[in-house]
């Protein structure tokens, strides 16, 4: 069920409607029923999976609660609890890896050793990716002490299965998401109306932008020779295809929410304005970078095997570099990690390598850097360095992004050649829009470059710190009815297909 469909509307508001009906004592029961009903209804046999989870995952957690209170000592059941927490774990993320990551490897075992091995018909179910890390963060947070493991069965299978954060993320922590479930919330029309304004931008988002952008930026790719004269353009579509459409479903799942008074972490803040790729690590997709941080990064940097390799460093390269190798080493690591989530393929694990191997010789040479400005007299408070500090952490990410969608590293390097030699912008009227063929090309352009400068505008005011929605409310209700409509007007109008293209990051 696509969360731009009308079925998923009608769910929404049969939802909301019993929700607000029900007695307040039994609203997480209907938040509940809900959540398995959508998950049914989008792939019954994928329930099993979730429920698996679901069940592994709370009861590893009970089991370390109660060894916790029968002991009082920490330290000691430490020993105990250490092994339930790995078993549980192990069980959940080898599910994952079994059913999204079985058939690469078979796939290049066939390659390496001439093998045979036949490919498996498996499911991936929905939001495999971001329920799985979301219980093992709650594994991790009661085995570390932080969390008080939950009791009912039934309240923990609603923060793992809470509907509007299944098809893609966020990924929620149980200490800020959990107290919000299964609190009561009293009927607010500024909270319907703050939702739906959300949901309305992120379909907008998704339909006017990312679903242009990709007619265009696929045909460039498809076909590199015939389009080299806009090879440029064909990554800079993409990368507001791709931006588009990830925020604006994040957009929709998070005015969805809000709909129930549950408010998600944000999972995006204006990533094209970083000024280095650790600031757009920090902005795009924050809930996976903050897990990978807390549940991976800070693990690794403070493990014995990390402490032993840092004091042999120090002795070589000296304090200030010698500390500096584990902190580069985990960056690596916490980055082929998050090559490998998404998605089982070379270019995925190559990608997250790119990205670990900036961001870690960024983090070694940052002192050279401070010296370096230092000697120029380079202020990097002026407005002109921090232009040219986005501009050069765009390109950066934009580069990354021909390897996400060439569909090998031969068209990935023809397209970066024609992207420097070759310039011809007419060749977009080469591009058929839709039925109309390329007779609407000009107006499709003119659409989707509209669309932009309308985000680029909204995100310009939001960094500088305007709250659009609370600034929209103080106007008068006619207004505020009239930018609801003008947009629920546009989408039909000007979007390139009845209905929208499946997400990018959906089924996950």
């Amino acid at each position: 069920m696509s969360i731009t469909s009308n079925q998923f509307i009608l769910f929404l508001l049969i939802a909301l409607i019993v929700y607000y009906l029900a007695p307040k004592k039994v609203q997480w029961l209907v938040l509940l029923a809900a959540s398995y009903a959508y998950y049914l209804l989008s792939s019954v046999p994928a329930a099993a999976f979730l429920l698996y989870s679901t069940v592994i995952t709370f009861g590893g957690a009970w089991w370390i609660g109660r060894i916790y209170q029968k002991t009082g000592d920490r330290k000691t059941a430490k020993k105990i609890t250490k092994w339930i927490m790995l078993a549980a774990i192990l069980l959940d993320l080898g599910m994952l890896a079994y059913l999204k990551y079985t058939n690469f490897i078979l796939a290049n075992l066939n390659s390496l050793f001439h093998s045979n091995f036949s490919m498996l018909d498996l499911l991936l179910p929905l939001g495999i990716s971001y329920y799985t890390f979301q219980t093992v963060g709650y594994v991790l947070d009661v085995y570390w002490g932080r969390i008080e493991p939950e009791k009912n069965p039934l309240k923990y299978a609603l923060f793992v299965a809470f509907f509007p954060q299944l098809v893609q993320g966020p990924i929620g922590r149980y200490k800020t998401l959990a107290c919000q479930l299964y609190e009561s919330h009293p009927f607010s029309f500024r909270r319907i109306e703050f939702g739906l304004e959300r949901i309305l931008w992120g379909i907008f988002k998704k339909m006017l932008i990312a679903d242009w952008a990709a007619v265009f930026a696929e045909a460039i790719f498809a076909d590199p020779d015939k389009y080299a004269g806009i090879a440029i353009f064909g990554v800079l579509l993409y990368s507001a295809q791709l931006y588009a459409d990830f925020s604006g479903g994040i957009d929709v799942m998070i005015g969805a929410a809000s709909l129930f008074g549950v408010q998600m972490d944000e999972n995006f803040q204006r990533p094209f304005f970083s000024v280095s790729l650790t600031d757009f690590w920090r902005r795009w997709h924050i809930t996976l970078g903050s897990w990978m941080k807390d549940y991976v990064m800070y693990p690794l940097t403070l493990s014995k095997a990390m402490n032993r390799l840092g004091k042999s460093a120090k002795k070589v390269l000296g304090k200030k570099k010698g500390r500096l190798i584990p902190i580069c080493i985990a960056n690596l690591i916490v980055f082929l990690v998050v090559g490998i989530w998404h998605g089982p393929t070379w270019s995925n694990i190559g990608w997250g390598l790119y990205n670990g191997v900036i961001i870690a010789f960024s983090s070694f040479f940052a002192a050279g850097y401070e010296t370096a400005k230092k000697k120029l007299h380079i202020n990097d408070k002026a407005a002109w360095y921090r232009l040219f500090m986005i501009f050069r952490t765009f390109a950066i990410i934009n580069i990354s992004w021909y390897f996400d969608c060439a569909d090998s590293l031969g068209t990935t390097l023809k397209m970066m050649w024609y992207s420097v030699t070759r310039f011809e912008p007419s060749m977009f009227l080469q591009i058929s829009s839709g039925k109309l063929g390329t007779a609407y090309t000009p107006y499709a352009l003119l659409t989707l470059g509209i669309g932009i400068l309308l985000l680029f505008t909204v995100s310009i005011l939001q960094e500088k710190g305007m709250h659009i929605r609370e600034t929209l409310a103080k106007r008068p209700l006619a207004l505020r009815v009239a930018v609801c409509l003008l947009l629920l007007t546009a989408i039909p109008l000007f979007s390139p297909m009845a209905a929208a293209r499946g997400f990018i990051y959906a089924q996950f």
